[in-house]
């Protein structure tokens, strides 16, 4: 336990002062995440101010997330860790390791025709019949292009009218144009309980209450979604079907089913993110299909061909279109028309089919590698994973705390994202990260890596107690 004696300000209620003190020490260093704080009573004591004073600050602490209580056991200071795909923690003293093996992003393993890609953004550049598109073009892009978009759509068997797809600069854009549209500041928006964060950083930037919604193995929950909808009075859903992200979670047909049903008794918009589903063929029916009026869906071409693209696509009611070009027009002006004829003809020459079928190949490959060399470790952890997946949920052992896991990794050479990153609410999941395969290089550095992760899950955490 430390001897923390925060420096408190006059001008706002006790318990803010020493919730705010604490914030500010963390940041200056001076309490490492994983301190144990001192008890409500002794602090209450050191500074003269009453037990249920510590508590609420305690408690105001641990709903912005700077500390968390564990029963038996104290409050803690949490791990900081920024709305990104975190290597390592900021207090990680471990430096960076030499050769690092950053396994932390979702990348797309290296394409199977390297020079696809720039030599059709050279044919572009260089075709005189492409002059137009080094200019302005409308919010909404050309019609060639939201063509293109709905072609690209349908392969998950959603059909749209070109009319209801906004060209994007990727997925990112997308979430955002979406949530922008469909919500106002201080609005509730439901999410998987673990979920992608950049729907967090979207959140922060348009002033939204994030609820966390339980999930199973088969992604949301159909009765906890009902419940959140009453609880919170939330109107819009932000939800990851396919190989949802970090969980890797697939949702059945029939449970897709379900959620519809929910949402559509309850009055709830669906933004789906489908950035994963050209993974599996036949890909998975969106959950947009299944609510025409009521659900917007957006994929990207960053996971599948190219992620410097930036090219993606938001399909959408006719009802949001107006305030979704509003929201484009205020972020980015128009798409990019360079990017989206590159795409378009990545597209229409089969490329793009073939650059995705070799993606899903790799993913496949990979997948097998984690079957021999991480499902097999005994060591008391949960593989969580699907055979076509980019990534795993790998949750520890329970000798393992998350913060210490990903530094040990990293001074090992192997970076990985930490689990609280995707976590949702005051209390974070189980101890868990997650695990990016098409980030390897190769296969060979990928089973380096594996092999390094799944020995460490074997040994005993080294014993770090903060003294102050």
């Amino acid at each position: 336990m430390t001897s923390w004696m925060p420096t408190l300000r006059s001008d706002v209620p006790r318990y803010l002062a020493i919730a705010e003190a604490l914030a500010g020490d963390m940041q200056a260093g001076r309490l490492p995440a994983g301190s144990k704080l001192p008890t409500h009573r002794d602090l209450a004591f050191r500074l003269g101010v009453t037990v249920g004073t510590v508590t609420r600050a305690y408690a105001e602490a641990e709903r912005r997330g700077l500390v968390i209580g564990e029963v038996g056991r104290g409050t803690f200071v949490r791990a900081q860790v920024p709305d990104a795909p975190p290597s390592a923690y900021p207090g990680d003293k471990g430096g960076r390791a030499e050769g690092l093996l950053d396994l932390s992003m979702n990348l797309p393993a290296s394409p199977c025709e390297p020079e696809a890609v720039p030599d059709t953004l050279a044919a572009v550049a260089q075709d005189p019949q492409a002059r137009h598109l080094f200019g302005y073009t409308g919010t909404l892009g050309l019609p060639a292009h939201r063509r293109m978009g709905a072609d690209w759509l349908a392969r998950t068997g959603l059909e749209v009218a070109p009319e209801g797809v906004v060209p994007t600069l990727g997925a990112q854009h997308a979430m955002f144009l979406a949530c922008a549209a469909v919500t106002e500041p201080g609005d509730a928006l439901l999410v998987e309980e673990s979920t992608f964060y950049g729907i967090k950083a979207v959140a922060r930037t348009l002033g939204l209450r994030l609820i966390g919604v339980a999930t199973d193995r088969h992604g949301l929950e159909p009765a906890a979604l009902d419940a959140a909808v009453r609880a919170s009075g939330a109107r819009a859903l932000y939800a990851v079907p396919t190989f949802q992200n970090p969980t890797t979670s697939v949702m059945p047909q029939n449970r897709r089913d379900e959620i519809a049903e929910v949402c559509r008794r309850q009055g709830v918009t669906v933004i789906e993110d489908d950035i994963y589903s050209f993974l599996l063929d036949p890909a998975p029916l969106p959950l947009a299909a299944r609510l025409p009026d009521q659900a917007m869906v957006f994929t990207s071409l960053s996971k599948s061909i190219a992620p410097a693209l930036r090219v993606g696509w938001l399909a959408a009611p006719e009802q949001w279109i107006e305030r979704i070009t509003a929201a484009a027009r205020a972020t980015t002006i128009m798409p990019n028309p360079l990017m989206q004829e590159t795409a378009r003809r990545l597209i229409e020459s089969g490329t793009a089919d073939r650059l995705a079928a070799g993606q899903r190949a790799e993913a496949a490959a990979r997948q097998e590698l984690v079957a021999r060399i991480l499902r097999r470790t005994n060591s008391g952890a949960t593989v969580t994973t699907h055979p076509n997946s980019f990534h795993v949920w790998l949750q520890l052992p329970p000798d393992w705390r998350t913060e210490a896991f990903v530094s040990a990794a990293r001074r090992r050479g192997v970076a990985v994202a930490a689990g609280e990153v995707f976590s949702v609410g005051r209390v974070p999941g189980p101890p868990a990260v997650r695990i990016c395969l098409a980030a390897a290089p190769d296969r060979a550095g990928l089973e380096r890596g594996l092999s390094t992760l799944a020995g460490l899950l074997t040994e005993q955490p080294a014993l770090e107690i903060p003294l102050v």
